[in-house]
């Protein structure tokens, strides 16, 4: 017999962390070795505990799901964490990624299959739920899916600069320039000029001063 996978539940409601232990407990192949509620007992669990696969849940009280998963990894990376999260849009799944999350599936499909995702995510692969899997810049890629022109564009948005100016610095129309704003926003699915600002930042996608 092959060693089990030995799995962390992360989630702030115990009636969750129960059902995902009973789904689990019908795999011959998987022990559920510990639970947590929040960002800071995860990380105390996972140092403890060791499991191989972390099963997170995204929005948690305090510190939420993506910053004890960044954690997580810093001190285990060879712990696999497969991220829950009831977020379909790209922001969200990009940050997990960028997190270091090996999976990201949606906590409301109701044929989640969670042994199958553990399974995976366990021997190196990465899955997604099919909802998120449509996104064409899912896989990680450093420009975050945009083009050169529009990591252009994004540096010099990032740099405070208006259209008008963005327009003349590139030789091109301020029309065009919106055009690729817009394209910008649609890819990351970031609709705020702010949010963006702080989204590039963070991501590494453009040369902070």
């Amino acid at each position: 017999m092959s060693k089990k996978i030995t799995v962390l539940l992360v989630d702030d409601h115990s009636l969750v962390r129960r059902g995902f232990r009973r789904m689990l407990e019908d795999e011959p192949d998987m022990q559920v070795v510990g639970e947590a509620g929040d960002g800071e007992e995860a990380i105390r669990a996972a140092r403890e505990l060791h499991p191989r696969v972390v099963v997170m849940d995204c929005a948690l009280p305090g510190m939420n799901g993506l910053d004890a998963t960044r954690q997580i990894l810093e001190d285990l990376p060879e712990t696999a964490v497969l991220m829950l999260s009831m977020h379909t849009e790209n922001t969200w799944v990009r940050q997990a990624i960028e997190a270091g999350a090996k999976g990201y599936v949606l906590k409301n499909a109701m044929e989640l299959e969670l042994g199958r995702a553990i399974r995976k995510v366990a021997a190196g692969e990465t899955v997604f739920d099919p909802q998120v899997e449509q996104h064409s810049s899912l896989k990680g890629e450093r420009n975050g899916g945009l083009t050169q022109r529009e990591l252009e564009v994004l540096q010099m948005i990032v740099d405070g600069k208006s259209n008008k100016e963005i327009a003349t610095v590139l030789n091109l129309s301020v029309n065009t320039v919106a055009v690729h704003r817009a394209n910008i926003m649609n890819t990351l699915g970031i609709h705020k000029t702010a949010e963006l600002v702080v989204y590039a930042i963070r991501s590494g996608l453009v040369n902070v001063p």
